[in-house]
């Protein structure tokens, strides 16, 4: 049996945590099976190393931000290495791109293209535990990609798929997946099973457990994950496919993102081709661009809203300046003052007038509504981000999640 485990960076925060990580691996390979391990940035790593870029330069190459921040999984892969050779065990560290891990040569959000598992499978043949860096690959010019924060999930996700590993556990500091952030609502439930879609939407829209691209990726290639704490030995959330038999909730969890700015541009032209020509432009910049709004149309002009990333605004607004006169927007504005709170379930597709209890509680509580988005299974609110905690608590009593059985 071969076996892909993944550790989060309050996992391998010191060596206490890393000693106890070796042991746990270590167990799995005493078993008979074939262990690869993945592994984050112990603890804050990244962090700071992004802080002390901060006292460098605002405007760091992100090639180099790559070849910088890859440096913290090195260190983990290491230190683990070492740990369970001291404890008797044969392992071998690998980072990315000693593993095969091809991505392309978008730096800092990298993608994988493919991965070479022949380095992979001698050292498993020769009996090595090995211990890989996550969040890393390397491009077609040998250049050091990430894959974007979280992305260690990705990778072991990834070469879960490649080696057609039987499980996949992804270990990190909670015992699973929850109904919502137990730290905002502490009546929170874990869930004990949780199917693909609904735990790609609950990802996209802030529930940190998992990265979303690991969640597509186990979902393309049909692979269980298994969320599970690192600091026990509770069951915890089973991620995998699931029948209409075994969906019993209308509402599976409510998900809370402050990773969100919104960006309005006033009285566009109303023709053809302009919302083209304005996302295309994000497009380029690889501007990751999620809810749209347009107006109704006023005098052959309209308004669009729309949001990205924090992290993007900056980017989003000089293109949006440069736009202004091609789209004959009389002016823009934005707002990094806001929060997604979105509910999920895969039982909504079938239930009406779960949008609309969803919007009787949050005006209950005297929330304002500035954006909407909605799908089959989930609808989404642009809120002020000091009213996402109480939004969270009445959307979760409002469903009665804490009441799941």
């Amino acid at each position: 049996m071969l076996v892909v485990q993944k550790y989060g960076g309050s996992s391998v925060a010191n060596a206490e945590r890393i000693r106890r990580v070796a042991g746990r691996v270590i167990q799995e390979r005493d078993k008979g099976h074939s262990v690869v391990v993945v592994v984050s940035a112990m603890g804050d790593t990244t962090d700071d190393l992004i802080e002390l870029v901060g006292g460098i330069t605002g405007s760091p190459p992100d090639r180099e931000m790559d070849m910088l921040l890859s440096t913290g999984e090195q260190i983990s892969i290491a230190l683990l290495a070492m740990a369970i050779q001291d404890m008797g065990s044969p392992a071998i560290s690998l980072t990315g791109g000693q593993v095969g891990i091809l991505t392309d040569d978008a730096h800092t959000k990298a993608k994988i293209l493919k991965i070479n598992t022949d380095r992979l499978q001698k050292e498993l043949k020769q009996g090595n535990i090995v211990v890989v860096a996550g969040f890393q690959g390397i491009d077609q010019h040998n250049d050091i990609t990430t894959l974007g924060r979280g992305g260690s999930d990705t990778t072991a996700v990834a070469l879960a798929a490649a080696l057609k590993a039987d499980v996949c556990e992804i270990f990190t500091d909670v015992d699973g997946v929850y109904t919502t952030d137990p730290r905002v609502v502490p009546e929170a439930k874990k869930l004990d099973l949780v199917c693909y879609d609904e735990m790609l939407e609950l990802a996209n829209l802030g529930a940190a457990v998992l990265h979303p691209r690991a969640v597509e990726l186990a979902m393309q290639f049909g692979l269980p994950l298994h969320v599970r704490s690192s600091f026990n030995n509770n069951p915890g959330t089973l991620v995998k496919e699931v029948d209409d038999m075994e969906r019993k909730h209308v509402v599976t969890g409510v998900a809370c993102d402050y990773n969100v700015a919104k960006i309005g541009l006033f009285d566009v032209f109303d023709r053809p081709g302009i919302a083209y020509i304005l996302f295309k432009a994000l497009a380029d910049e690889k501007i990751n661009v999620d809810m749209i709004i347009q107006s109704a149309m006023r005098d052959d002009r309209n308004d669009i809203a729309f949001t990205c990333p924090q992290g993007d605004l900056k980017k989003a607004l000089e293109v949006v300046e440069r736009l202004q006169p091609e789209v004959g927007s009389e002016g823009f504005t934005s707002d990094d003052g806001v929060a997604k709170v979105s509910i999920v379930g895969a039982g909504m597709v079938s239930n009406p007038g779960v949008a609309a209890e969803m919007f009787e509680a949050l005006y209950q509580e005297g929330i304002n509504l500035e954006m909407i988005s909605t799908s089959e299974i989930k609808v989404s609110c642009i809120i002020k981000a000091g009213q996402a905690e109480q939004a969270v608590r009445a959307l979760h009593q409002r469903f009665n999640l804490a009441g799941r059985v």
